[in-house]
């Protein structure tokens, strides 16, 4: 479960909020007029709700923490081209959404290359991606995201072991085949069967 919103993110604002039933976007065209406690206003407002929705990406305070330093920076760096006639909220969940999202394809550890096809599209990242940015909807996208150690769980031990240590783990799959005393060829064979399973299961 996510803790409260880290101290360090906290330090980007200081002080009470007040004003905080003012509209979103009153406030960033007060900031935008020179108005500075706007944007800290803003940042206090959401700043726990980012913080609960990165982490549903995460699952750990660490990288937590650090994805939602970038996002209030993000939106610090571009508050200039966002267009007031629409949803900060929105705005600013789409920004999260997307650096958690860049931040999942860096890690080295992520399973989500096993969707990636042939031409090296990542149709369950894109799929993602394309979703109409409200919170709702991504956080019902998320629960796959959060299923795949379940799914992983599901498959029968000479898959579930190799699927581990490649994707949790990290090991090639000749450091798999040293590892288990397989030959490399069965290693690939039951990789390719798992990942046809995994995704039935997610299908």
């Amino acid at each position: 479960m996510p803790r409260s919103a880290p101290h360090q993110a906290e330090r980007m604002v200081r002080g009470p909020v007040h004003n905080m039933l003012n509209n979103d976007e009153k406030l960033v065209s007060q900031y935008l007029a020179g108005d500075k406690k706007s944007l800290e206003i803003l940042i206090k407002k959401y700043l726990q709700s980012i913080y609960n929705f990165t982490f549903r990406f995460t699952g750990n305070e660490s990288d937590t923490e650090d994805i939602v330093q970038e996002v209030f920076v993000k939106v610090w760096k571009n508050i200039k081209k966002f267009d007031s006639h629409k949803s900060f909220k929105t705005w600013l969940f789409t920004i999260a959404k997307n650096t958690s999202i860049d931040f999942l394809r860096k890690k080295k550890a992520t399973p989500f290359s096993i969707f990636e096809n042939e031409q090296g599209e990542n149709l369950f990242l894109d799929s993602i991606k394309d979703l109409s940015p409200l919170p709702d909807e991504i956080f019902e996208q998320q629960e796959k995201i959060e299923s795949f150690d379940s799914a992983i769980n599901k498959l029968s031990p000479k898959y579930h072991q190799i699927f581990k240590l490649h994707t949790k783990l990290g090991f090639s799959f000749t450091e798999i085949a040293k590892r288990i005393n397989e030959p490399l060829n069965t290693v690939k064979s039951r990789y390719r069967r798992g990942l046809t399973i995994l995704k039935k299961i997610f299908n």
